[in-house]
Formats: C-alpha cells, sequence, structure tokens
C-alpha cells in the first residue's frame, strides 16, 4: 500500500510505501529533509506532523519525547505511515544534484592528529566523478552488514584540485567500537573500503546572507572544516566566527589550522574553548562548555545562523539554549550530531 506525503511550506510532495520511513523515502524522491544520524538518537530529523498518522520504530526519548509526540512531533528517520502524511519541515533542501553513490576506496594515508583522533585519507576511483556539499557525510559499509558514518573533512573544490587522493575524514578512537579499533590497530595504507554517499543536509546555506555561527565539539569540526574551506573557494565573506570546544589542549588537534585561517581571511574568527584544560597546557584562553561561550558572546543571535556538530548533549543544549535566550529562530539551527554506537542504543 502507497500513500502521499506532503511537505509545507515547500509544497513538495512524494509517494512511499507503508514499510517504508519517511525519511528513506523522502531520499530516494531526491528530497533532502533534515537529519542526522538516522537512528532515532539524534533529533535532527524531527518535524511536525500536520495531518496523518504514523507509527515510530525503536527511538530515544531524548530525539523524541512522549510529549513532543503529543504535540504532534514526528522523527521522521523512525516514522512509518498509517496515512496520507502532511508535514511541515522548513529546511527542506533538493539533493538530486549529487546522486548517492557506493564506491571502492583506497586508504592513501594514517595520521594520528591527537592520541585518539585519525586523520585518515581515501583514493576515490578514477571512474567515479564523486559530488558533494561541503559538511555531508559518507557511511562505510562494513563486512558483516553494519555502516559507520563520517563526514568529510574538506570542501569539494579542495578534494577537486588535490585530485582523487583528497578526501580527509577525522576519526575519534571509541574503544571496544568495531570500526575505529581496526583503523587504530590494523588498518593500513593501500586497504580498501567501500563506501556510499553523500548523506546528510548538513551544509552551508549559500543564497543566505546572515552571519554565521560554526559551533563544533570534538571531531564535529571535521564538516565545520569543509564549510569554511567551500566559503574560502566560493569567495563567501559573510562574518563567520568558529568556536570549537575540546576537553584539554591536545584535543584541539587542528588547532594551528584554524589559527592560520584566521591569519588570512578578515571575515572569519576562531574562538577555542576548553571544559577540562590541564595545568600542564598553560591554557589562557577560554574554558567551560562552547555553546555557553557563544551565548556569553552573541546574547542575541535572532539575525544569525548556527551550523552545530559533535555530541549530541552539545548539540540538543545549543539548539535549547540558543532559541530559547538568544532569539535564534529554530530554522536557523543547522545540526549534525555525531552519535555512536551507545548513543544510538541508549548506552
Amino acid at each position: 500500500m502507497s500513500f502521499s506525503v506532503s511537505i509545507a511550506p515547500s509544497g513538495r510532495t512524494f509517494t512511499m510505501q507503508r514499510d517504508e520511513t519517511v525519511l528513506s523515502a523522502a531520499i530516494n524522491a531526491g528530497i533532502g529533509l533534515p537529519y542526522g544520524c538516522k537512528d532515532g538518537a539524534c533529533g535532527s530529523c524531527k518535524c511536525k506532523l500536520i495531518e496523518g498518522r504514523v507509527i515510530h520504530g525503536a527511538h530515544q526519548a531524548k530525539a523524541l519525547s512522549a510529549a513532543d509526540e503529543n504535540a504532534g512531533y514526528m522523527l521522521t528517520c523512525c516514522a512509518t505511515p498509517q496515512t496520507d502524511l502532511v508535514i511541515e519541515a522548513r529546511q527542506v533542501v533538493g539533493i538530486g544534484d549529487h546522486p548517492v553513490v557506493k564506491m571502492p576506496t583506497r586508504v592513501t594515508s594514517l595520521h594520528r592528529a591527537a592520541p585518539d583522533v585519525m586523520v585518515l585519507r581515501l583514493q576515490l576511483p578514477a571512474t567515479h566523478n564523486f559530488g558533494f556539499r561541503a559538511g555531508q557525510y559518507i557511511e562505510f559499509a562494513l563486512k558483516d552488514g553494519h555502516r559507520r558514518s563520517y563526514s568529510m573533512a574538506n570542501s569539494p573544490e579542495v578534494v577537486k584540485e588535490a585530485g582523487i587522493n583528497g578526501l580527509e575524514l577525522h576519526i575519534r578512537h571509541m574503544p571496544g567500537g568495531l570500526f575505529t579499533d581496526h583503523v587504530f590497530g590494523a588498518m593500513k595504507e593501500k586497504d580498501i573500503l567501500r563506501v556510499e554517499g553523500p548523506f546528510g543536509t548538513f551544509f552551508l546555506r549559500d543564497e543566505s546572507e546572515r552571519p554565521v555561527v560554526l559551533l563544533a565539539s570534538g571531531t564535529g569540526f571535521a564538516p565545520v572544516k569543509a564549510i569554511i574551506e567551500h566559503m574560502r573557494h566560493a569567495g563567501i565573506t559573510r562574518p563567520t566566527v568558529l568556536y570549537w570546544g575540546c576537553r584539554s589542549k591536545v584535543d584541539l588537534y587542528m588547532h594551528e589550522w584554524a589559527e592560520q585561517q584566521t591569519a588570512e581571511l578578515p571575515w572569519l574568527r576562531y574562538v577555542p574553548v576548553l571544559s577540562e584544560a590541564r595545568p600542564e597546557d598553560k591554557w589562557h584562553g577560554r574554558t567551560g562548555l562552547v555553546h555557553q561561550a557563544v551565548l556569553a558572546d552573541l546574547p542575541d543571535l535572532s539575525g544569525h545562523e548556527v551550523y552545530a556538530c559533535g555530541a549530541p548533549i552539545m548539540v540538543s543544549s545549543a539548539r535549547a539554549d540558543f532559541t530559547a535566550q538568544a532569539g535564534l529562530p529554530e530554522e536557523y539551527f543547522y545540526a549534525d550530531a555525531f552519535t555512536s554506537e551507545a548513543d544510538k542504543h541508549g548506552g
């Protein structure tokens, strides 16, 4: 049985089957609804159900609470339709210009940028013209059927300049993690990895003229770095400030890169923030929670756009506090929460 789905206010429509999730059907139709983890853990795909009924698959209460459901909200990543639907999603974008492709890639280098962060470079097959937007991610297809998602840390312009060797990922070691144990252990140059992408709606809205806040925690810096590279190459000079929150100084694994960009780009500022600075860091910069540093500096965000990427708790706290305390319209908060397997399963 098939149902129709209408999206307000854009007026886009698509049809889907009863056993599909709304998000997967939209992606197959070339319609880019906002999403992050695709596993009911981050809440990035939450939107308003205007008409119709859905059944939610497994998800976490932090992503969609019982109160949210009662208020008419849904998660497109785990909702299946019971009737025709009308949903409200303000961030709808077309994604048909960069089709999702499956391809083999070859590991060209592994560089440990911090004790628990690996910068992985991949060679794309010469036969593929892989297109993506700065900030999007790819998924690794592992042999056992599991998948792991990582944002691309460089812009398509930089990848094109570097040739087919240019795809860069920043991978944090999660001890016991199926994929990251391999990356930090047995993986070596010339290994073949199978990937699929691009995915995600975390990319700069080029047509906007609003000042930009780039907010990252940990390796959430990766897609933010790609966005800065894209802005540089595209000649976008909107006032932009990068806030990067980490535990200690060693976790700011590309601190010098960020400082260099601010030295060269008059429209960009950089504010690193440490939550657990060590005595040996000799840190004289900002401390505390990174999203609170944004609020301290920019108490009025009503005219800004925010792009937040990192730990789910940082993303959800920033979304709640920026909209409630600083007047940021929720439709101008774009997010990509990095969810681990533990995050997805509530452990």
